[in-house]
This record gives C-alpha cells, structure tokens and sequence, in this order.
C-alpha cells in the first residue's frame, strides 16, 4: 500500500527537480489541475493511471521509488547523489511511545511491557462521588474489548 503523505512528499521533489509548479505538472501530464490540487494536499490518494501518465511524460521517475521511496531517482542516478536531497524532504515518522501518565490514579500500576497489568477497577470500586461535578457530566461511555459498550447519564 502506498504511504500517500511520502507520495506526495516524492511528487514535490520531482516538481523541485524539474522547477515546475503544480499547474505546469498537471498540464503537462494530462490531467486536471484539480485533481493535482486534492492530490497534493492529501484529500485524494494518487490512482494508477495518475501515476502511469507521470512515468510516461518522466521516464527519469522510477516507478519503484515514486511508489515506496526506495530506488533512485532521477532513474540511473547514483544511489546517494538525489537520494541523499530526498530523504532531507522525506523524514520517517517517529514511533510513538506508549505513554501513560504517571500517578493518573494513584491506585493502579502502570503496565509497560515487560510488566503488563489488566486493569479490572469499576469507577464504583472507587466510591467516587459525581455530586460535585454532576452538572459538567453529561454521560459516561464505556467501550468493552467484544464491541459492545454501556452509556451512563447522572441523574
């Protein structure tokens, strides 16, 4: 599958290298300046027959690289000389952490993942008291594991 926010990072370099803008690109591979447009700013993922028509107008594009990012471009390059101007443009996203707040409820241990915890505390094992803030709460949902869930309303 096609990461489409790297796509479009790659259609903008090979518009940088051929100093065109998003106008001059669309006309001159044949396709709407719209549908470049919703392309370039993420509303809409790039088809096949889009990225045919840049190969066909561009055959320096690879399709491998303008696909995943790996290969060269311009095609025959070597693998350092543009591939070191793209990955400047194209940083991969950072993991992210699971991160739970420390001391949320002072009650429950923290899993991580060489400890993991079920957590199996109902709000009534708490005892806690709604009536100070009953007027902020308009209701309580819980999801469960199978799909289902319950919705509580303060009365």
């Amino acid at each position: 599958m096609v990461n489409t926010e790297d796509f479009i990072k790659r259609l903008e370099v090979i518009l940088d290298y051929y100093s065109l803008n998003a106008s001059a690109f669309a006309d001159k591979i044949g396709v709407q300046r719209s549908s470049l447009s919703h392309l370039l700013s993420g509303r809409n993922k790039p088809s096949l027959d889009f990225i045919l028509k840049i190969l066909e107008v561009f055959p320096e594009v690879d399709l491998y690289w303008i696909l995943n990012g790996k290969g060269t471009f311009p095609k025959g390059t070597d693998e350092n000389a543009f591939a070191l101007e793209t990955e400047k443009k194209i940083q991969p996203p950072t993991p992210i952490q699971n991160e739970i707040p420390v001391n949320l409820f002072s009650s429950v241990e923290i899993p991580s993942a060489n400890n993991p915890v079920e957590i199996k505390k109902t709000f009534a094992d708490e005892n806690i008291a709604f009536s100070s803030i009953q007027s902020d709460i308009d209701k309580i949902v819980i999801f469960y594991k199978n799909g289902t869930f319950k919705d509580y309303k303060p009365s």
